[in-house]
């Protein structure tokens, strides 16, 4: 496959041109990369108004991805997941009232800031059964079609995270037919999992019939930081395919990296060779790994292919304990919390490193029992977009009751929100608060 803005890019850096444009850097080497940071120079084609080498980049990803359209974000999935937003609400099924979208509770911040700047009403869908993380938020197709009927009138979508920070996956092609029967798109935050289109048997969104989603490409992918898609699938809705680009222009800087989109293109020629094996081998390792874990004592998670997910407590331990223990045994871990320990893994990782987390891990201890998480129930005072831009002042977590959250107050990382901008802070709420290591929140000032 191709690679054509790697290409220019290279071709630019070679040519001995003198920089009289942007970046202030002008080629030199600061860092190692400059020589191949460029601007929208002639020939470099531009993101929002792509016609050249980008959009010919572009169409190299939706074929690979099966989509009717992929667009590039160089600003992480933060910016797409504003623009399915607003792709959503361009032809909402009513277009009486106010928006209204329906999501499982484990929600990015982003969409949050998101709900602020498009004034957006949710819906909530609260997690079933015990709740022993914030990120996690299991839904079921049964409960989604009992809130969608119980509406008044359609929803601009519904939307949901799998996988999640813990590798739990959501039963996508359940929730989507439950949607297609009454008219309505699904779109899902699928960061943490660009690579599942790539397993033997495609578990991506796409595959499983969501009509929109986006992929952190940088998160499982040999991509550089920030580098994203946006998805359309072929069966969503033809204005999406179509507008696709202006509504990602609404979020995004007018200054993209183009080392950024340079390591997005190369990726292309990366998926169209031998990565699909690559990744078969690699999750077979931590197959094994997690089997090797599980034999030892230590409980993990059901999760998604490339992570591995432990129960620190099956071993005595707090998250951040077990994760100070990785790190001086020369692992560093993606996520840990109170109970939960989240290691990422791709098939640039090596035998030795999956190795040296087993031996890091050690032996578990005695196991910890504690209750589950409370479930902080939302009690609504004001829409999210008047709580975000009211005026705001910081308190500590202990003295915020009964106050109106202001900012989404969140246990980062991940950015999973306890308390959602506009609702009412409760005694639910001040007992995640401590569990979670919350210290301040900011409230809306009276």
């Amino acid at each position: 496959m191709n690679t054509p803005i790697a290409d220019f890019v290279r071709r630019y850096a070679a040519a001995g041109v003198s920089r009289l444009h942007m970046p202030g850097h002008k080629g030199r080497s600061f860092l190692g990369c400059e020589a191949l940071d460029i601007t929208e120079i002639a020939g470099a084609d531009a993101l929002y108004e792509a016609d050249g080498i980008i959009d010919e980049s572009e169409r190299n990803a939706a074929a690979l991805f099966g989509s009717a359209r992929t667009v590039y974000s160089t600003e992480g999935s933060s910016q797409c997941i504003r623009a399915m937003l607003r792709l959503c609400l361009s032809e909402r099924a009513s277009g009486d009232g106010r928006p209204v979208v329906i999501a499982a509770r484990n929600v990015h911040k982003a969409f949050i800031t998101a709900c602020a700047l498009l004034d957006i009403d949710v819906c909530w869908l609260w997690p079933e059964g015990e709740r022993t993380s914030l990120c996690a938020c299991p839904v079921s197709a049964q409960t989604l079609a009992r809130t969608l009927d119980a509406l008044s009138a359609p929803p601009a979508a519904v939307y949901i995270t799998s996988p999640d920070y813990l590798g739990n996956e959501a039963d996508v092609a359940a929730l989507a037919a439950v949607c297609h029967a009454r008219g309505v798109p699904l779109a899902v935050d699928n960061a943490h999992g660009a690579y599942l289109r790539f397993l033997a048997s495609s578990r991506h969104p796409l595959d499983l019939g969501a009509d929109l989603c986006c992929d952190s490409a940088h998160k499982t992918l040999p991509v550089l930081t920030g580098g994203a898609y946006l998805h359309i699938a072929r069966h969503a809705p033809a204005y999406m395919a179509e507008n696709a680009k202006h509504a990602m222009a609404l979020f995004g800087s007018t200054s993209p990296s183009y080392l950024t989109l340079a390591s997005l293109d190369l990726c292309n020629a990366t998926l169209a060779e031998d990565y699909a094996a690559r990744l078969e081998q690699t999750v077979g390792r931590l197959s094994r790994l997690r089997h090797e874990l599980n034999a030892r004592g230590w409980q993990t998670l059901p999760s998604d292919p490339l992570k591995v997910t432990i129960d620190a407590f099956s071993g005595g331990l707090t998250g951040a304990q077990l994760a100070g223990r990785l790190r001086a045994g020369g692992v560093e871990c993606e996520y840990a919390d109170e109970r939960w320990l989240v290691l990422m893994a791709t098939p640039e990782n090596t035998e030795a490193d999956l190795a040296r987390v087993l031996s890091a891990c050690g032996q578990p201890g005695k196991p910890i029992v504690c209750p589950p998480l409370p479930v902080v129930r939302a009690i609504r005072a004001c829409s999210i977009r008047e709580a975000m831009l009211a005026p705001q002042e910081l308190l500590p977590a202990a003295q915020s009751l009964g106050r109106i959250c202001g900012a989404p107050t969140v246990a980062c990382p991940p950015a999973v929100p306890v308390a959602v901008s506009g609702e009412v802070i409760t005694e639910e709420a001040l007992r995640v608060f401590e569990r979670c290591g919350v210290s301040s929140v900011s409230v809306v000032r009276k």
